[in-house]
C-alpha cells in the first residue's frame, strides 16, 4: 500500500483541524446569538412590564381598565408583536382588557402568578414561538390584577434561519479556502526539505562536499540542517581517514610482501648451496613476523574502537600496571644501561590488559630512543578532574611540526630508523585509541635535544574517594 505524502497528511490535518474550528465557532455564533435574543426578549418584556405597572398605579380600578385603558394601550399599540391580557387576580374574574389578535388567556393557566415576574415559552398553532411574562401587580385601590404580556419572537427565528442559511452557504467556500491555504503553507514550509531531498540524493562515498544552507530556515529545521552538516563533516572525515589509511596500509603490507617475493625470487632463481636457501628462509621469517604484527595491530584497534570494549571495565591501579610493564622492560633497559623510575599511583576505570599495552607502547618507544645510562621516568598525578601518567625520557627529542601527528596510524616522524628497528607505525595509534575507549586522551610534549614526555590522561572516576592517598614511594628498575 502506498503510503501518503508528508504534505498531504499535513494539508488534510491542517484542512481537517480548520473546518472543525470553523464548525465549532458557528456553532458558538449560533448559541451566543440565541442567547443574546432570549435576554433581549426578557429585558424587553421586563422593561414594558414596569411600564405597565406604573400606568396601572396611576389610580386606575378595575372598571377604569375596560372603559379607559388609553394609558395602556399606548404602550402596547405600534408593536404587533406583543400581546397585553390583563384579568383579575381571582380565578373566575373577567378578562378586563386585551390588546392583540392572538388569544392570551389559555396562557393565564400555565403562567403562574406572583408577585415576582415569570416567563413561559410556547409554541402557538402557527408553530411560531411566544415569550410571554406574567405578574400580579397592585391598583391604587389596593386590589391585585393578573397582567401576560407575550412577545411574538417571529422575528428572531427569521434571524436565526437567515444565519443558519447563510452560514451553510459560506461553510463549503471557507472549507475549500482553508484547504487551498492549508495545501499552500504546508508546501511553502516543506519546501527546505525538498531541499534537502536533493543534497542528500547528491552524496555518495565519492563527494562528501555538499552542505545543507542554513539561511532562512526555521528554528528547528535549521537544527536538523545543521546536525545534518556536522553528520556529512564527520562522515567525510571519516572517509577521508578511511581512504589514507587504506593508501598508507597497501604501503606498509607492499614492502615486506615485495622482499617476500624478491628474496623468494632470486633464491629460487638458480641452484644454490642449503646455506644460502636457510638464509633466505630467516629473512622470509623476519618479513612475515613484521607481517604478522601489522595484522596483529590491526586487529586490536579494530577491537578496540568497538563499543562493547568497554564491557570488562573495572577498577585498575595505575601504579601497579606500570610496575608490571616496567618489570617486563628490565632486560632491555638494562641492556641499554637505562634506569627505570616509577612514582605515585591512582586508581582508574578501565581494562587492566589495554592499559598495559599503553603503557608497553610508550615504554618501548621511550626505551628506544633514550641514550645509554639514561632515566626513563613514569609519574602518575591526579588533578581535579583527570588523572595522567606520563612517560617522559632524555634524548634528541621530536620537531614541534611532527607533534600533531604522531598518533596518526603509519606516522612516524624517522621512518627509515622505525622500520629498521622493526616497528609498524601503529603502536602510539593504538594508544591513543585505548585512551579515546576510556573516555581520556594521550598527550605527548617535547623539547628538541632535551627531553621528551607522553601522557595517559584518564577522567576521575566517579567513585573516587575524595581524601587523597599518599603518594606511594618511588619504584625504580635498573
Amino acid at each position: 500500500m502506498r503510503t501518503s505524502s508528508l504534505s498531504m497528511r499535513l494539508g488534510l490535518t491542517v484542512s481537517l483541524m480548520g473546518a472543525g474550528l470553523v464548525v465549532l465557532l458557528a456553532t458558538l455564533a449560533y448559541l451566543a446569538l440565541t442567547h443574546e435574543l432570549e435576554k433581549l426578549a426578557r429585558k424587553g418584556l421586563e422593561n414594558k412590564m414596569e411600564q405597565l405597572e406604573h400606568s396601572l398605579g396611576q389610580g386606575l380600578k378595575p372598571h377604569d381598565i375596560a372603559t379607559r385603558p388609553h394609558s395602556l394601550l399606548d404602550l402596547v399599540m405600534g408593536h404587533d408583536n406583543i400581546y397585553l391580557t390583563i384579568i383579575g387576580a381571582f380565578p373566575d374574574a373577567p378578562v378586563l382588557l386585551s390588546v392583540g389578535a392572538k388569544p392570551q388567556q389559555p396562557l393565564l393557566l400555565d403562567v403562574p402568578a406572583g408577585k415576582t415576574l415569570a416567563y413561559l415559552n410556547s409554541v402557538d398553532l402557527r408553530g411560531n414561538r411566544i415569550l410571554s411574562a406574567s405578574r400580579l401587580m397592585p391598583l391604587r385601590s389596593g386590589e391585585n390584577v393578573r397582567v401576560l404580556l407575550s412577545l411574538d419572537r417571529t422575528d428572531d427565528e427569521a434571524l436565526l434561519s437567515a444565519y443558519l442559511r447563510s452560514t451553510v452557504i459560506a461553510l463549503p467556500m471557507l472549507l475549500i479556502l482553508i484547504g487551498m491555504g492549508a495545501w499552500w503553507l504546508v508546501q511553502r514550509g516543506l519546501a527546505p526539505l525538498q531541499h534537502f531531498s536533493r543534497v542528500a540524493a547528491q552524496v555518495s562515498t565519492q563527494d562528501l562536499t555538499h552542505r545543507l544552507s542554513l539561511n532562512n530556515l526555521p528554528k528547528e529545521l535549521g537544527e536538523l540542517a545543521q546536525g545534518i552538516n556536522f553528520m556529512l563533516h564527520r562522515l567525510d572525515a571519516g572517509v577521508q581517514q578511511l581512504s589514507q589509511f587504506s593508501d598508507d596500509l597497501a604501503h606498509e603490507l607492499r614492502a615486506p610482501l615485495t622482499n617476500l617475493m624478491g628474496k623468494a625470487q632470486v633464491t629460487l632463481s638458480r641452484e644454490r648451496p642449503s646455506e644460502d636457501y636457510k638464509a633466505g628462509l630467516e629473512s622470509c621469517t623476519e618479513e612475515m613476523e613484521r607481517l604478522s604484527r601489522i595484522v596483529s595491530d590491526m586487529l586490536f584497534l579494530a577491537q578496540v574502537s568497538h563499543p562493547a570494549a568497554r564491557a570488562g571495565f573495572g577498577a585498575v591501579s595505575l601504579g601497579e600496571e606500570a610496575q608490571r610493564v616496567m618489570e617486563l622492560f628490565a632486560l632491555s633497559a638494562e641492556d641499554k644501561h637505562v634506569t627505570l623510575s616509577l612514582s605515585g599511583d591512582a586508581w582508574v576505570t578501565g581494562d587492566r590488559l589495554m592499559i598495559q599495552r599503553a603503557i608497553s607502547n610508550l615504554l618501548s618507544n621511550a626505551i628506544r630512543h633514550t641514550p645509554e645510562a639514561s632515566t626513563v621516568l613514569l609519574l602518575v598525578e591526579t588533578y581535579d578532574q583527570s588523572v595522567s601518567l606520563s612517560v617522559g625520557n632524555p634524548g634528541r627529542g621530536i620537531e614541534a611540526h611532527h607533534l600533531p601527528h604522531l598518533f596518526e596510524r603509519f606516522y612516524r616522524a624517522d621512518s627509515s630508523r622505525t622500520r629498521a628497528e622493526g616497528g609498524t607505525g601503529l603502536g602510539l595509534a593504538i594508544v591513543q585509541s585505548i585512551m579515546h575507549l576510556h573516555q581520556g586522551h594521550a598527550d605527548v610534549s617535547s623539547q628538541p635535544g632535551r627531553f621528551t614526555r607522553f601522557s595517559l590522561v584518564f577522567p576521575l572516576p566517579a567513585d573516587a574517594p575524595s581524601d587523597t592517598e599518599p603518594a606511594a614511594p618511588a619504584r625504580s628498575a635498573t
